[in-house]
């Protein structure tokens, strides 16, 4: 039985608390006995959310039981928050045998202490305002969660859940978080490396129309010639002027963002569809396996094979 504590507070994200809670809870149905689910807040009372719930808590933090777990979630409570809070989590952080933050709840994790010399990351809007702050920090903008050792940080508001399903199957196994994911018609569940956004998201629009058109037509024809001078003939413009006015309007290279696409849709067909490899590879851009399999580890540190038997949902039973 793990002991898994929430920490409640004024102005918490609600989804940061009870994704990643149906997740345990789901898990604790599947497998009675595994974990024991706990809320608490400073002094106990009921907490409001910032889209205006009301939580109730089990406990106050000063008399909640020791936890196995302790989860931290964000919101806007996290910007200036109550300082005894920051000296619990100082105090009891490092005992735990996880600590685990959603969203911006690395800002408080951060506040104590607690991911100091560590590799973590935060919602995308935060993590600049978080390296500024805490250069003590290694922070990494692009995944959806980081773990350093026993303490797992993730992103924004969903991303808890994935973190939540990754922790399950590494206490109780694949199958069991299959279940729960399914359950919670979570169809895809996602590897923390993960970049937070997808390559059209990660990329700021380009103002200019062909540039714009340029971009979608990338994202819809992977497979096809994406060369810089391919691509520029098509905005109609020099491939000089095309890669300067391309990085210039969507904050990076050509060559990057058709990377990120290929990626992205390569992955999508192995989680989707029984393809193999060599015709994936072939859809998706890469013209061979072992081009699509060195794009695979150097991004997401798997091969493809290895990424569908980790990622592709098993069948509904």
């Amino acid at each position: 039985m793990r002991t898994l504590l929430v920490v409640l507070f004024d102005e918490v994200q609600s989804l940061d608390v009870t994704g990643p809670v149906e997740v345990f809870a789901g898990a604790e149905a599947c497998c009675p006995g595994s974990y024991r689910l706990v809320t608490a807040s400073l002094d106990g009372a009921p907490v409001r959310t910032s889209s205006g719930l009301t939580l109730v808590p089990d406990h106050a933090l000063a008399g909640a039981p020791a936890p196995h777990i302790l989860l931290v979630p964000g919101g806007r409570g996290t910007r200036s928050p109550d300082p005894r809070l920051v000296d619990w989590l100082r105090e009891h952080g490092r005992r735990v045998d996880r600590l685990v933050s959603v969203c911006t709840g690395a800002i408080l994790l951060a506040r104590a202490g607690l991911l100091d010399g560590r590799r973590a990351t935060t919602h995308w809007a935060y993590c600049d305002t978080l390296a500024r702050r805490h250069p003590e920090i290694d922070i990494d903008p692009d995944p959806i969660y980081v773990r350093d050792g026993h303490v797992a940080t993730s992103a924004g508001v969903t991303s808890g859940i994935d973190l939540a399903l990754a922790l399950v199957e590494e206490d109780l196994g694949r199958e069991t978080a299959l279940t729960v994911a399914r359950h919670l018609v979570v169809f895809l569940r996602r590897p923390g490396n993960q970049a937070q956004f997808s390559a059209q998201l990660a990329a700021q629009t380009a103002r200019r129309e062909p540039l714009r058109e340029v971009q979608q037509w990338i994202s819809e024809h992977p497979g096809d010639d994406l060369s810089v001078e391919s691509l520029a003939a098509r905005a109609r413009l020099s491939p000089r002027h095309f890669a300067r006015a391309f990085r210039a309007e969507t904050g990076m290279t050509p060559g990057r963002f058709v990377d990120r696409v290929r990626l992205e849709h390569a992955r999508r067909l192995l989680e989707d569809t029984a393809g193999g490899v060599e015709e994936i590879s072939r859809a998706s851009g890469y013209g061979t396996p072992e081009a699509m399999r060195r794009a695979f580890v150097k991004a997401l540190g798997a091969a493809p094979a290895e990424y569908r038997r980790r990622f592709r949902p098993a069948p509904a039973l």
